[in-house]
């Protein structure tokens, strides 16, 4: 064949068998038209790929054994595969060379032919292990079964945490869930990284996945939401933490319940609330701060925790149109033991804009975990204040605005938000039409007593959420 330009790659050993018996094989033979394109042989069937101009071509036929000697090379002897006669038939002596070289070229090809396939092999295997650390591959839903066995991750949460510590689920079944999750869509952005709706066991959940030079606010937020007793329902659900090596850099995730309607600022941009529905939103974002700021004592107690970046941006709206509070990053804890503040190692700030007045200009004692949760009120009256502009009376409502937007930038430097609040001492306007209903009302002193200056003056978390739950009742009357 090297006269007509083709190069051959291998001899493959039984090829094109078409039955075997005592007496021979028959095998396919692309060279005997006359014999219906099939030969019978006492040796064995051959076939040898030839590439052509790129393409490959397979020529089959039969090959005879000259020599009993050669059949070291073949099954043996009583295989029905192969059964070689002692002598060759006359006629065929003069094919001896030719048969030989075939007979050891087979076996050398074979062999070479399967190191060829296994180092192709090797990068295929490398690839389909680098495919399967991507984030969004389809995990085996066996997983599913072996955790969850049946429970949806409400009913797994709430088992695990009962009969355990409390503090979250055991880090293997953490670790199991995250790689099961199959992203779906990305839902947010933020300085941390992005937030993605996923899907576990057919249940959406969110993932919120941090770059990694931000790993310590993802360590940070991953320990804060795995606190003895602060699970709470107006606390976002946290499922897992891990993190995961997609191939070229490592993801950090950290995994929580999905609220499809997003955060208390979309919810607010979307449309108007009733007055039942501001008295809802606010009684619930007050109940998780409360929980949040509470020290629960004993052996399965909980520490006191300051949320620190309190801000309709870090409050989701669930289906029922409460509220959670999320982001827990920079959340500080209180050791009343040791009467120590477990401050995050966090170049990270809260959010200018909600910034207390002593955050402001310097002054707050640090030193003083109440100086925290006194920060944190501040915050949630300016939150407050967003929901309560959204309110409809009467069919009147205002557009939605962030907090002080008619007197700073729309990203306010440190120095803009001290001149405002601290030199100026301004606060958001209060309408003087909110006078005409009670809980609006109610809603503006809550306001300004969140928002006094000395922050030892402010109410308490759990003083908000006992008037507002007391306006709640008297709705529910009226109705």
């Amino acid at each position: 064949s090297a006269h007509r330009g083709k190069r051959q790659l291998s001899l493959k050993l039984l090829f094109g068998v078409l039955e075997t018996s005592f007496s021979g094989l028959k095998c396919v033979c692309q060279l005997c038209e006359q014999t219906n394109f099939t030969c019978q042989t006492e040796g064995a069937c051959w076939a040898s790929v030839m590439l052509t101009n790129g393409r490959e071509e397979v020529v089959k036929s039969c090959v005879s054994l000259p020599d009993p000697s050669l059949t070291i090379f073949f099954p043996p002897p009583r295989s029905p595969l192969c059964l070689p006669k002692a002598s060759e038939p006359p006629g065929r002596a003069g094919a001896g060379p030719v048969v030989l070289a075939v007979t050891v070229a087979v076996p050398v090809c074979a062999l070479s032919l399967a190191a060829v396939l296994a180092a192709c092999a090797c990068p295929a295997r490398r690839g389909a292990r680098r495919r399967a650390k991507q984030p969004n591959v389809e995990e085996p839903l066996a997983e599913c079964t072996l955790v969850s066995s049946g429970k949806t991750l409400k009913d797994l949460i709430y088992d695990m945490t009962t009969s355990g510590s409390g503090s979250g689920l055991p880090l293997l079944v953490q670790r199991t869930i995250a790689r099961t999750i199959v992203l779906q869509e990305i839902v947010g952005k933020g300085r941390f990284g992005e937030v993605w709706r996923g899907k576990w066991c057919g249940e959406d959940v969110a993932v919120k996945i941090f770059s990694s030079r931000d790993e310590r606010s993802w360590f940070r937020e991953a320990e804060i939401y795995q606190t003895v007793m602060l699970r709470h329902e107006n606390i976002l659900g946290f499922i897992a933490a891990d993190n995961k090596d997609n191939g070229t850099w490592t993801q950090l995730w950290l995994v929580s319940e999905y609220h499809e309607q997003g955060s208390l600022f979309d919810y607010l941009n979307r449309g108007t609330v009733t007055v039942e529905g501001m008295v809802k939103l606010a009684l619930s974002v007050a109940s998780g701060l409360a929980h949040l700021h509470m020290e629960i004592v004993g052996t399965q107690g909980k520490p006191a925790i300051a949320h620190r970046d309190l801000k309709s941006k870090n409050i989701l709206v669930k289906r029922n149109e409460s509220c959670a509070i999320a982001d827990l990053g920079l959340a500080v804890k209180h050791d009343s033991v040791l009467n120590s503040i477990d401050i995050p190692q966090n170049p990270r700030v809260g959010t200018r804009r909600y910034m207390a007045p002593e955050i402001l200009d310097d002054a707050m004692n640090m030193n003083i975990f109440e100086s925290f949760k006194r920060a944190d009120i501040y915050s949630l009256g300016l939150v407050y204040w967003e929901i309560a502009r959204r309110c409809s009376v009467g069919g009147i409502t205002e557009e939605y605005q962030l907090p002080y937007y008619d007197v700073v930038p729309s990203d306010p430097s440190i120095e803009d938000m001290r001149r405002v609040v601290c030199e100026q001492k301004l606060r958001p306007n209060i309408p003087n039409q909110w006078q005409s209903c009670e809980a609006l009302r109610v809603m503006g002193r809550i306001m300004r007593e969140c928002w006094y200056a000395n922050g030892a003056a402010r109410l308490t978390a759990l003083r908000v959420k006992k008037t507002i739950s007391q306006l709640g009742v008297q709705e529910d009357s009226k109705a």
